[in-house]
């Protein structure tokens, strides 16, 4: 029997399932280490609600204690059926952005039913009405968006994240960081730790900032505790004495709530690399925060894909020569590649901002300076990787999207599409994010608000400009030499047209990695008018369907709606302008120039053209497809002896999404 990579759709969401292969052969010490560091990262799960909003864990009780009356319930004469499915839509959404705002589109969620249905419905289960929370749920105009990322809008007071205190406006934000660098800096400023990561700035009662830190016995106290209980048992069973010096340090972060010490633990961490078990637990990525200073909690679990590892092996092994031959300004690269370790991994268990929709690749740690002196550490998520891949087979999506000449060159080998998928994934992850290098004395922080598109844009770069190299051939790692088209197909197309469909109609990009996507594909789509094109098939073929004669069609004009495709006609010309664009993207990052990070990222990277959005989306609604795709954990459950030890872990797959949901909000709620 094949495993059921699809669950549940609601929405614009599809749930999948991951299969962990091979977690059945590991040793007893091996599942009871991914056990404890499964209820680790687990623990942690309502700290992120708290960060994207500071109704997000009071709203969710609310509204779970509803549903739950909902489920034992018969429907009342004055309870329409449309208003209980409406709330409990509302509630899978709610659960799936880990809070009231949408996971990418940033924008507050409308519900589908009303507040005098809730007002009953918490009336006959006795819980109390909040007014406040019934205002934040129901009037548009408060909190709309969780992120705004509009320059001419102060970002913070415009935000509903909850990384500053109501009131704190971007410039207090911004002096308070630039005096706490400049006042710091004496000390040693060639390791600077990264200030904010773990805090909430507040406002105290003299109206003086400070920062509120999350550690044990501060802000978060109750959740980190419980998460380093279960470190603690983590560390008595790790495979090596690294991996508990990593565990250690990392408990010792989560108690002092120190920076430097956070730096020592991510330095253990980068050279862990011999145990088959892996994880990440903290403080980590800073998409959610306007300014990009102050980081999301998430973590995960995996184990080591033998067989799929060599393919980032070979690149990491080979990094110091993809570093030389860039095409950058040999000022920006980086003289030796230390310490890049690569490899694919399994996960087995998923939490906070990796939760539910979770990232494909990964690449830590964030900080310049060491990953300067110390290296990185890649990861390409096989079995998430592989689910996705096995959800989207046969769903129509290309034949509705893809111009025929496209179509019937890539469509023939899935199996390659799912490769070269992961070989951008793996260059992107394990060589683009440590690739380069900054000029001595710029501020790992100068980009600003646009930081994070640039680096996104920085790493795809990368990935596109050598996935199309002799190199990957040479090692093994690609077909032939034109294996790349349809990587470069695909890309473009998501980049120009299909992740408009994420975005709702009158409205611009928001999310760092869409306005990356977007920037690269307009930038090469207005600098390479001889190598790709927008076309209808108007221009492009004649009434029996054959390529029309005569040259290059005329540009795109007024012939919206008639069927838009994207043609390519000189794939070798389109990677020398993604060389350019390297190269300026990389010259931005090097030099700090957020002015120029400014320009590119607002030009190509924003706007939409309401034409083709309108488009985009009617044919979409064709297919019948949900956007976006998220994931249900495994469930792991040990099992025990008469004396409470740990004999075995058992993994399953049959809890549901709605049960997982409820549980974790019974378990692991702050």
């Amino acid at each position: 029997m094949s495993f059921p990579y699809t669950d549940q759709r609601f929405a614009d969401i599809q749930m999948l399932r991951y299969e962990v292969a091979g977690f059945d052969q590991l040793s007893l010490r091996q599942k009871t280490l991914i056990y404890y560091l499964s209820e680790a990262t687990l623990a942690g799960r309502d700290i992120l609600w708290d960060q994207n909003c500071r109704y997000n864990l009071p709203i969710r009780h609310m509204l779970e204690a509803a549903y739950r009356h909902l489920l034992t319930s018969a429907p009342s004469p004055a309870q329409d059926t449309n208003q209980r499915e409406a709330l409990t839509e509302y509630l899978k959404r709610v659960w799936f952005a880990n809070g009231i705002h949408h996971h990418y589109g940033m924008d507050k969620f409308h519900p589908g039913f009303s507040e005098g249905f809730l007002r009953q419905v918490l009336t006959e289960v006795g819980y109390p009405i909040d007014e406040e929370l019934m205002r934040v749920i129901f009037d548009p105009d408060v909190l709309p968006k969780r992120v705004n990322q509009n320059p001419g809008d102060d970002l913070l007071l415009t935000s509903a994240m909850n990384y500053y205190a109501p009131g704190i406006t971007q410039h207090e934000a911004e002096d308070f960081y630039a005096r706490l660098k400049q006042a710091a800096d004496n000390s040693d400023p060639s390791r600077p730790p990264m200030y904010g990561l773990n805090s909430r700035l507040e406002r105290d009662a003299e109206g003086h900032l400070y920062e509120n830190t999350y550690k044990s016995g501060g802000l978060y106290g109750p959740a980190i505790d419980r998460i380093t209980h279960w470190l603690r048992l983590a560390h008595e069973v790790a495979e090596n004495d690294r991996q508990k010096q990593v565990i250690r340090l990392l408990i010792a972060f989560y108690e002092t709530g120190d920076l430097h010490v956070f730096d020592r633990y991510t330095i253990e961490w980068v050279h862990e690399t011999e145990g088959e078990v892996d994880f990440t637990n903290g403080f980590t990525e800073v998409y959610g925060d306007p300014l990009g200073l102050k980081a999301s909690w998430e973590g995960y679990v995996n184990i080591r894909d033998h067989e799929a590892t060599r393919r980032t092996e070979l690149l990491s092994q080979n990094a110091q020569w993809f570093e030389d031959h860039s095409p950058i300004d040999p000022r920006f690269r980086k003289r030796e590649c230390r310490g890049v370790s690569a490899k694919v991994i399994r996960a087995v268990m998923l939490g906070g901002d990796l939760y539910p929709a979770s990232a494909i690749g990964i690449n830590l740690p964030n900080s310049n300076w060491v990953r300067q002196e110390h290296g990185s550490k890649s990861v390409t998520i096989g079995n998430l990787t592989q689910a996705y891949a096995r959800a989207a087979r046969g769903n129509g999506f290309r034949e509705e999207f893809y111009h025929p000449e496209a179509l019937a060159e890539f469509s023939r080998n899935p199996d390659l599409d799912e490769l070269l998928d992961d070989l951008h994934t793996d260059l992107h992850e394990c060589l683009g994010h440590g690739s380069g290098q900054l000029l001595p004395g710029v501020d790992a922080d100068a980009l600003g608000v646009y930081g994070s598109t640039i680096e996104e844009a920085r790493a795809d770069l990368f990935a596109l400009y050598y996935i199309a190299d002799p190199k990957l051939v040479e090692l093994g790692l690609t077909p032939s030499a034109d294996a790349y088209r349809g990587q470069y197909y695909s890309y473009m197309l998501n980049g120009l047209m299909t992740q408009l469909v994420r975005i709702r109609p009158g409205h611009q990009i928001e999310e760092a990695h869409m306005r990356n996507r977007a920037l690269i594909a307009h930038w090469l789509l207005e600098h390479c008018p001889d190598a790709m094109e927008l076309r209808t098939l108007s221009q492009s073929h004649n009434k029996e369907g054959e390529p029309a004669a005569g040259g290059t069609p005329p540009p795109l004009r007024g012939e919206v709606g008639r069927g838009v495709f994207l043609y390519i006609s000189d794939y070798p010309a389109l990677r020398q302008g993604i060389a350019r664009l390297l190269a300026e993207v990389q010259r931005i990052k090097s030099e700090g120039d957020q002015e120029g990070a400014r320009q590119l990222v607002e030009q190509y990277g924003v706007r939409v053209n309401p034409e083709l959005h309108a488009e985009v989306l009617r044919r979409y609604e064709r297919l019948n497809l949900a956007p976006y795709k998220g994931f249900i954990n495994p469930r792991l459950t040990p099992v025990r002896d008469a004396d409470g030890h740990i004999t075995d872990v058992i993994i399953s797959y049959d809890e549901t999404y709605e049960q997982q949901m409820l549980r974790y909000g019974q378990e692991y709620t702050l």
